[in-house]
Parts: structure tokens; sequence; C-alpha cells
């Protein structure tokens, strides 16, 4: 499904009420949600629509998507650190129910181990909502990468680099990324991808309407049997 909404702010409310549903229909549903930009405003409303209509979150377990190796979990910018402060927190959710990347880890294939684990043992996602980097890439799966790996570490595309410099408010060394892999996105039962603005118009263009390949990670959802492409107008732009 591809839907297209005048605006951020209607494509936002959706983008929550999807979530809002699933925890109202599985209270133990697994969700895996991306950090950046463009979710940040579904992650607000899901928190005013948990608390106006009494949704308990306290069942459902998160698995972080990724993070940026060598930032720490307190650090303002990080993945962990956005959604502590936009879902964690203000719904109030137990550590035992988080799994995610630990950057600092010594062993960064044994922590990918077991983030795999825990998907396998949680029975996989339920819902992943992801966003789409200027390159096509989904979580840290940057052009190119294996299709079918699970969690993996990547070095960084120079793009994702470059853009990620924004989250961090003095230059953070951004060379290495931590993911869950396209295998596991692909496994969700089902995935929404959230865009808006002009500036992703063209890469969507290509992920949504060129052909399916890993050199447009993107590309590759438009294979996945529930996928829900949310567009603001500006994102659609290019859209044939």
């Amino acid at each position: 499904m591809i839907a297209k909404f005048t605006n951020y702010q209607e494509l936002s409310a959706f983008g929550a009420d999807k979530i809002i549903q699933l925890v109202q229909q599985k209270p133990d549903a697994v969700l895996c949600l991306a950090g950046g930009d463009t979710p940040a405003l579904t992650y607000d409303r899901v928190v005013a629509k948990a608390q106006e209509a009494g949704v308990d979150f306290s069942g459902v377990i998160f698995i972080g998507l990724d993070e940026w190796v060598g930032i720490q979990p307190s650090t303002p910018g990080g993945c962990y650190y956005f959604l502590q402060q936009k879902i964690f927190g203000p719904l109030h959710i137990q550590k035992d129910k988080i799994y995610f990347f630990d950057a600092m880890a010594n062993d960064l294939k044994a922590d990918c181990n077991r983030i795999d684990l825990a998907i396998e043992q949680q029975g996989g996602l339920d819902l992943a909502l992801v966003g789409i980097g200027m390159n096509g890439h989904i979580g840290f799966n940057e052009p190119g990468v294996d299709a079918a790996l699970n969690a993996h570490v990547v070095e960084l595309d120079e793009v994702t680099t470059a853009v990620g410099q924004k989250y961090f408010a003095s230059g953070a060394a951004l060379a290495k990324g931590i993911t869950l892999g396209m295998a596991q996105i692909m496994s969700a039962r089902e995935v929404v991808l959230v865009a808006s603005g002009p500036k992703k118009a063209a890469i969507i263009r290509e992920a949504i309407q060129g052909r399916i390949t890993n050199t447009i990670p993107a590309s590759l959802l438009m294979a996945h049997p529930r996928v829900s492409i949310l567009l603001d107008a500006a994102a659609a732009t290019e859209l044939d």
C-alpha cells in the first residue's frame, strides 16, 4: 500500500494509529522502531493516543533497529537516546522489554547474535517502522547489502555519515553502524516505511518505481506482502 498524505501531520497521525491499533489487538506485540526526524511526530502521537485512550504498552517488546557504533545510550543524537526520549520514557517501558544494540560492546558480533536470538525467542517482529536514507538505506543496511543478513556491523556510506552529523550537537565520529539485517525486516509481519519532505522525493521514486535491487535497499520492501509506504505530499512529488 502506498498512501499519500497532504502533510507531515496527517502522515504521522496515520502511522501512530497503526501502532496503537496493533497494540490494542496484540498487547504483547513485538515492535521495531526507527529513530530519526521523520518518525518523531508519529511517536509523539503514539504517546498522546496511548495516554488518552488508556492503551497499555507494558507488555510490548521493543527491538532496536540500529545504532551508531561507539555512541553511548546516554548520548543525545544516538538512536537509543532518541527512543528513550520519545517512547520508552513517556510510556514507562521497563528495561526488560527493550532489546537494543550495545554500540559500545567489545564484541559487536556477539551483540548481534544476542539481538538475533531475542527476535527469534520473541517469535519475530510484528511491525517494523522504518525511514529511508538519502541513499535508500533501511536501518544501516547500506547500498549493496547482502539481503540475506541478520543483525550485523557495517561500514557506513559517506552519505549516511554526512547526514548523520545533524543529530549531534558537536561532531561525532560516525564510521560504523550496527543494524538489524534486511532478512529480519523482510520477515516482519508488517512493515511501515515513512518518508517526508522534498529531499526524499527522488529516492522514494527510485525505491518504489525502479527495479528491486540491493543497491537501493528500500526497494526490497516492495516485495514484502504487507508493506505500507506513508508519504507526505512533498515526498511524493516525483512519483508518476
